[in-house]
Protein backbone atom coordinates (compact mmCIF):
# COMPACT_ATOMS: atom_id res chain seq x y z
CA UNK A 1 0.00 0.00 0.00
CA UNK A 2 1.24 3.49 -0.70
CA UNK A 3 0.80 6.53 0.24
CA UNK A 4 1.05 9.35 -2.15
CA UNK A 5 2.47 13.08 -0.47
CA UNK A 6 2.25 11.58 2.41
CA UNK A 7 4.82 12.75 5.73
CA UNK A 8 7.01 9.55 6.58
CA UNK A 9 6.25 8.29 9.60
CA UNK A 10 2.92 10.58 9.93
CA UNK A 11 0.50 7.41 9.97
CA UNK A 12 2.49 5.79 12.49
CA UNK A 13 2.39 8.94 14.55
CA UNK A 14 -1.16 9.20 14.47
CA UNK A 15 -2.02 5.72 15.20
CA UNK A 16 0.03 4.82 18.09
CA UNK A 17 -0.56 8.06 19.86
CA UNK A 18 -4.12 6.66 19.80
CA UNK A 19 -2.94 3.63 21.92
CA UNK A 20 -4.57 4.62 25.08
CA UNK A 21 -7.70 5.38 24.26
CA UNK A 22 -8.11 2.45 22.03
CA UNK A 23 -6.41 0.10 25.00
CA UNK A 24 -9.30 1.88 27.54
CA UNK A 25 -12.28 0.80 24.99
CA UNK A 26 -10.67 -2.45 24.07
CA UNK A 27 -10.31 -3.69 28.09
CA UNK A 28 -13.97 -2.96 29.00
CA UNK A 29 -15.41 -4.44 26.24
CA UNK A 30 -18.80 -7.26 26.45
CA UNK A 31 -17.90 -10.24 25.50
CA UNK A 32 -20.79 -12.42 23.93
CA UNK A 33 -21.00 -16.36 24.10
CA UNK A 34 -20.54 -18.48 26.84
CA UNK A 35 -16.86 -19.40 27.81
CA UNK A 36 -16.32 -22.33 30.45
CA UNK A 37 -12.92 -21.64 32.15
CA UNK A 38 -10.55 -24.37 29.93
CA UNK A 39 -8.06 -27.00 31.64
CA UNK A 40 -5.32 -24.85 29.54
CA UNK A 41 -4.77 -21.52 27.40
CA UNK A 42 -3.01 -22.20 24.09
CA UNK A 43 -2.24 -18.75 22.35
CA UNK A 44 -1.52 -18.47 18.34
CA UNK A 45 -0.04 -15.59 16.62
CA UNK A 46 2.99 -14.22 14.87
CA UNK A 47 4.72 -11.28 14.78
CA UNK A 48 3.34 -8.52 16.94
CA UNK A 49 0.41 -10.39 17.98
CA UNK A 50 2.26 -13.07 19.05
CA UNK A 51 4.15 -10.49 21.66
CA UNK A 52 1.01 -9.48 22.91
CA UNK A 53 0.37 -13.36 23.33
CA UNK A 54 3.36 -13.54 25.42
CA UNK A 55 2.37 -10.65 27.68
CA UNK A 56 -1.53 -11.83 28.49
CA UNK A 57 0.18 -15.50 28.95
CA UNK A 58 2.02 -14.05 32.26
CA UNK A 59 -1.22 -12.42 33.49
CA UNK A 60 -3.76 -15.26 32.65
CA UNK A 61 -1.66 -18.05 33.87
CA UNK A 62 -1.35 -15.34 37.47
CA UNK A 63 -4.87 -14.95 37.85
CA UNK A 64 -6.09 -18.29 36.59
CA UNK A 65 -3.79 -21.31 37.88
CA UNK A 66 -3.63 -22.95 34.29
CA UNK A 67 -0.89 -23.13 32.07
CA UNK A 68 -0.96 -20.80 28.78
CA UNK A 69 1.98 -20.85 26.43
CA UNK A 70 2.05 -20.90 22.62
CA UNK A 71 1.57 -23.50 20.20
CA UNK A 72 3.17 -22.76 16.56
CA UNK A 73 0.48 -22.74 13.48
CA UNK A 74 2.40 -25.00 11.94
CA UNK A 75 1.08 -27.46 14.00
CA UNK A 76 -2.20 -27.19 12.26
CA UNK A 77 -1.18 -25.72 9.29
CA UNK A 78 1.61 -28.16 8.03
CA UNK A 79 0.93 -30.81 10.17
CA UNK A 80 -1.68 -32.93 11.67
CA UNK A 81 -2.67 -30.73 15.01
CA UNK A 82 -3.03 -31.59 18.57
CA UNK A 83 -5.43 -33.13 21.02
CA UNK A 84 -6.78 -30.07 22.38
CA UNK A 85 -9.83 -31.37 24.67
CA UNK A 86 -11.28 -29.03 27.43
CA UNK A 87 -8.71 -26.31 26.10
CA UNK A 88 -8.72 -22.92 25.08
CA UNK A 89 -7.51 -21.95 21.65
CA UNK A 90 -7.00 -18.10 21.34
CA UNK A 91 -5.88 -16.88 17.91
CA UNK A 92 -4.69 -13.30 18.19
CA UNK A 93 -4.40 -11.53 14.29
CA UNK A 94 -4.59 -7.68 13.03
CA UNK A 95 -5.95 -8.97 10.30
CA UNK A 96 -7.33 -12.36 10.61
CA UNK A 97 -6.78 -13.11 7.02
CA UNK A 98 -3.21 -15.16 6.92
CA UNK A 99 -4.26 -18.63 5.83
CA UNK A 100 -1.94 -20.33 8.55
CA UNK A 101 -3.92 -18.74 11.72
CA UNK A 102 -7.50 -19.52 9.68
CA UNK A 103 -6.43 -23.44 9.45
CA UNK A 104 -5.06 -23.13 12.86
CA UNK A 105 -8.79 -21.75 14.41
CA UNK A 106 -10.02 -24.41 12.19
CA UNK A 107 -7.79 -27.31 12.95
CA UNK A 108 -7.99 -26.20 16.86
CA UNK A 109 -11.77 -26.09 16.76
CA UNK A 110 -11.85 -29.97 15.19
CA UNK A 111 -9.29 -31.25 17.84
CA UNK A 112 -11.84 -30.67 20.47
CA UNK A 113 -10.88 -26.75 21.44
CA UNK A 114 -12.93 -23.52 22.48
CA UNK A 115 -11.74 -21.35 19.39
CA UNK A 116 -11.08 -17.97 20.84
CA UNK A 117 -10.47 -14.90 18.14
CA UNK A 118 -8.72 -11.73 18.30
CA UNK A 119 -8.51 -9.94 15.59
CA UNK A 120 -9.03 -6.00 14.50
CA UNK A 121 -10.96 -6.76 11.07
CA UNK A 122 -14.66 -7.49 11.55
CA UNK A 123 -15.95 -10.70 9.85
CA UNK A 124 -12.70 -12.05 9.06
CA UNK A 125 -11.94 -15.71 8.26
CA UNK A 126 -10.01 -16.37 11.66
CA UNK A 127 -13.45 -15.04 13.10
CA UNK A 128 -15.70 -17.36 10.87
CA UNK A 129 -13.85 -20.51 12.21
CA UNK A 130 -13.96 -19.09 15.98
CA UNK A 131 -16.31 -20.01 18.86
CA UNK A 132 -16.11 -16.12 20.17
CA UNK A 133 -14.66 -13.09 19.21
CA UNK A 134 -12.93 -10.47 20.63
CA UNK A 135 -12.07 -6.87 19.04
CA UNK A 136 -8.95 -5.05 18.95
CA UNK A 137 -11.19 -2.06 18.69
CA UNK A 138 -8.35 -0.65 16.74
CA UNK A 139 -10.48 0.58 14.02
CA UNK A 140 -7.99 1.39 10.31
CA UNK A 141 -4.17 0.63 11.14
CA UNK A 142 -2.54 1.85 7.77
CA UNK A 143 1.14 1.73 8.81
CA UNK A 144 3.05 -1.27 8.49
CA UNK A 145 3.84 -1.70 12.41
CA UNK A 146 1.09 -2.70 14.58
CA UNK A 147 1.24 -0.28 17.44
CA UNK A 148 -2.53 0.71 18.40
CA UNK A 149 -3.78 -3.08 17.95
CA UNK A 150 -1.00 -4.77 19.57
CA UNK A 151 -2.01 -2.09 22.75
CA UNK A 152 -5.70 -3.11 21.94
CA UNK A 153 -4.62 -6.93 21.96
CA UNK A 154 -3.48 -6.70 25.55
CA UNK A 155 -6.35 -4.90 26.42
CA UNK A 156 -9.05 -7.34 24.55
CA UNK A 157 -7.47 -10.20 26.31
CA UNK A 158 -7.93 -8.52 29.87
CA UNK A 159 -11.35 -7.90 28.88
CA UNK A 160 -11.41 -11.78 28.12
CA UNK A 161 -9.92 -12.27 31.23
CA UNK A 162 -12.54 -10.78 33.18
CA UNK A 163 -15.12 -13.19 31.58
CA UNK A 164 -12.97 -16.49 32.94
CA UNK A 165 -12.19 -14.61 36.06
CA UNK A 166 -15.01 -12.34 37.36
CA UNK A 167 -13.33 -10.18 39.80
CA UNK A 168 -10.52 -9.37 37.83
CA UNK A 169 -13.09 -6.99 35.93
CA UNK A 170 -11.97 -4.00 38.48
CA UNK A 171 -8.31 -4.42 37.66
CA UNK A 172 -9.12 -3.94 33.24
CA UNK A 173 -11.51 -1.12 34.72
CA UNK A 174 -8.92 0.55 36.76
CA UNK A 175 -6.13 0.31 34.30
CA UNK A 176 -8.92 1.25 31.28
CA UNK A 177 -8.89 4.69 33.01
CA UNK A 178 -5.55 4.67 33.87
CA UNK A 179 -3.90 4.76 30.23
CA UNK A 180 -7.43 5.98 29.14
CA UNK A 181 -5.36 9.37 30.32
CA UNK A 182 -1.97 8.57 30.60
CA UNK A 183 0.64 11.23 28.62
CA UNK A 184 3.22 9.49 26.22
CA UNK A 185 5.74 11.61 26.82
CA UNK A 186 8.69 10.34 29.09
CA UNK A 187 12.08 12.75 30.16
CA UNK A 188 14.22 9.57 28.76
CA UNK A 189 13.04 10.41 25.00
CA UNK A 190 16.17 12.21 24.07
CA UNK A 191 18.34 10.26 26.16
CA UNK A 192 16.87 6.70 24.16
CA UNK A 193 16.98 8.21 20.78
CA UNK A 194 20.43 9.69 20.95
CA UNK A 195 21.54 5.98 22.58
CA UNK A 196 19.52 4.16 19.74
CA UNK A 197 21.27 6.76 17.16
CA UNK A 198 24.54 5.27 17.65
CA UNK A 199 24.12 1.64 19.06
CA UNK A 200 24.38 -0.99 16.31
CA UNK A 201 23.39 -3.48 18.90
CA UNK A 202 20.23 -3.95 21.33
CA UNK A 203 19.46 -6.36 24.26
CA UNK A 204 15.96 -5.47 25.14
CA UNK A 205 15.33 -6.80 28.81
CA UNK A 206 11.79 -7.54 30.77
CA UNK A 207 10.50 -9.61 33.15
CA UNK A 208 6.82 -11.51 33.28
CA UNK A 209 4.83 -8.89 31.27
CA UNK A 210 7.78 -6.96 30.39
CA UNK A 211 9.26 -9.76 28.79
CA UNK A 212 6.50 -9.61 26.20
CA UNK A 213 6.63 -5.98 25.91
CA UNK A 214 10.16 -6.26 25.42
CA UNK A 215 9.69 -8.77 22.36
CA UNK A 216 7.26 -6.33 20.65
CA UNK A 217 10.06 -3.41 21.01
CA UNK A 218 12.90 -5.85 19.63
CA UNK A 219 10.57 -6.03 16.94
CA UNK A 220 9.81 -2.62 16.31
CA UNK A 221 13.94 -1.93 16.38
CA UNK A 222 13.90 -3.86 13.21
CA UNK A 223 11.19 -3.29 11.34
CA UNK A 224 11.19 0.16 12.02
CA UNK A 225 14.88 1.04 12.44
CA UNK A 226 16.66 -1.65 10.71
CA UNK A 227 18.57 -1.87 14.17
CA UNK A 228 19.37 -5.15 15.36
CA UNK A 229 17.39 -6.04 18.68
CA UNK A 230 16.92 -9.60 20.85
CA UNK A 231 14.43 -9.65 23.04
CA UNK A 232 15.59 -11.03 26.73
CA UNK A 233 14.08 -12.31 29.96
CA UNK A 234 16.51 -10.20 32.99
CA UNK A 235 16.85 -14.69 34.02
CA UNK A 236 17.77 -15.73 30.92
CA UNK A 237 20.02 -12.90 29.52
CA UNK A 238 22.46 -13.65 32.26
CA UNK A 239 23.34 -17.19 30.92
CA UNK A 240 25.10 -17.41 27.59
CA UNK A 241 24.02 -13.94 25.88
CA UNK A 242 25.48 -12.17 28.83
CA UNK A 243 28.98 -12.33 27.17
CA UNK A 244 27.35 -9.84 23.91
CA UNK A 245 28.30 -7.12 26.45
CA UNK A 246 32.11 -7.68 25.87
CA UNK A 247 31.28 -6.17 22.74
CA UNK A 248 29.77 -2.45 22.68
CA UNK A 249 26.05 -2.81 22.96
CA UNK A 250 23.51 -0.72 24.17
CA UNK A 251 20.55 -2.23 26.81
CA UNK A 252 17.35 -1.11 26.56
CA UNK A 253 14.80 -2.57 30.47
CA UNK A 254 11.43 -2.64 30.57
CA UNK A 255 10.24 -2.51 34.14
CA UNK A 256 6.52 -2.64 34.42
CA UNK A 257 6.44 -2.10 38.52
CA UNK A 258 5.42 -5.71 39.26
CA UNK A 259 7.55 -6.30 42.76
CA UNK A 260 8.06 -10.25 41.84
CA UNK A 261 10.60 -8.69 38.66
CA UNK A 262 12.37 -6.23 40.56
CA UNK A 263 15.64 -8.42 42.06
CA UNK A 264 16.05 -9.82 38.49
CA UNK A 265 16.04 -6.80 36.33
CA UNK A 266 18.14 -5.00 39.44
CA UNK A 267 20.49 -7.87 38.85
CA UNK A 268 20.58 -7.65 35.19
CA UNK A 269 20.95 -3.95 35.40
CA UNK A 270 24.05 -4.41 37.54
CA UNK A 271 25.61 -7.22 35.70
CA UNK A 272 25.51 -5.00 32.54
CA UNK A 273 26.75 -1.89 33.87
CA UNK A 274 29.53 -3.62 35.32
CA UNK A 275 30.09 -4.66 31.61
CA UNK A 276 29.93 -1.14 30.29
CA UNK A 277 27.02 -1.66 28.58
CA UNK A 278 24.79 2.05 27.56
CA UNK A 279 22.34 1.07 29.89
CA UNK A 280 18.65 2.56 30.11
CA UNK A 281 15.92 1.47 31.98
CA UNK A 282 12.20 2.57 31.70
CA UNK A 283 10.10 2.41 34.32
CA UNK A 284 5.92 2.39 34.42
CA UNK A 285 6.55 5.25 36.99
CA UNK A 286 7.92 7.33 34.23
CA UNK A 287 4.46 7.82 32.70
CA UNK A 288 3.47 8.71 36.32
CA UNK A 289 1.52 4.98 36.21
CA UNK A 290 1.27 2.63 38.99
CA UNK A 291 -0.64 0.15 40.83
CA UNK A 292 -2.04 -1.18 37.57
CA UNK A 293 -1.90 -5.11 36.20
CA UNK A 294 1.68 -6.12 34.73
CA UNK A 295 -0.34 -6.94 31.59
CA UNK A 296 -1.45 -2.87 31.21
CA UNK A 297 2.03 -1.85 32.65
CA UNK A 298 3.68 -3.82 29.49
CA UNK A 299 0.89 -1.94 27.15
CA UNK A 300 1.91 1.31 28.85
CA UNK A 301 5.28 0.94 28.08
CA UNK A 302 5.16 0.56 24.80
CA UNK A 303 2.78 3.22 24.39
CA UNK A 304 5.69 5.26 25.84
CA UNK A 305 8.60 3.50 23.76
CA UNK A 306 6.92 3.52 20.28
CA UNK A 307 7.21 7.22 19.53
CA UNK A 308 10.90 7.28 20.78
CA UNK A 309 10.96 4.14 18.05
CA UNK A 310 9.30 6.43 15.18
CA UNK A 311 11.17 9.51 16.65
CA UNK A 312 14.79 7.52 15.75
CA UNK A 313 13.36 5.85 12.41
CA UNK A 314 12.95 9.37 11.39
CA UNK A 315 16.32 10.74 12.04
CA UNK A 316 18.02 7.59 10.04
CA UNK A 317 16.37 8.75 7.04
CA UNK A 318 13.83 6.00 7.02
CA UNK A 319 9.66 6.18 7.21
CA UNK A 320 8.56 3.63 9.02
CA UNK A 321 4.84 3.86 7.63
CA UNK A 322 6.29 1.51 4.93
CA UNK A 323 9.20 -0.81 5.96
CA UNK A 324 11.41 -1.51 2.56
CA UNK A 325 10.41 -5.53 2.70
CA UNK A 326 7.67 -5.45 4.65
CA UNK A 327 3.97 -5.26 4.30
CA UNK A 328 0.82 -4.76 6.03
CA UNK A 329 -0.54 -8.27 5.69
CA UNK A 330 1.47 -10.99 5.66
CA UNK A 331 0.49 -14.48 4.14
CA UNK A 332 2.60 -16.83 6.00
CA UNK A 333 2.31 -20.51 5.87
Amino acid sequence: MTHENKTPGSLMAKESAQSPKVFATSAIQSVSGGIDMPNAIYTIARGSSDAAANMLSYEFMRELGIPVTSLPPSIFSLGEGVALDGAAVLVISQSGASNDLVLSAQGAAKAGAKVLALTNQPDSPVEGASDVTLTKGAGPELAVPATKSVIGAVAAGMALLSVLKPTYAKKAQYAAKALGDMSLQTPQADALQAALLRTRHVYVIGRDTGYGAAQETALKLKECCAIHAEAHSSSEVLHGPLQLATNPLMVLMLDTGLAETQDSLDQAEARFTAAGCDVHRVRISDAGLGGIAPAAAAAALLALIYPIILSTALALGLDPDAPETLSKVTQTT
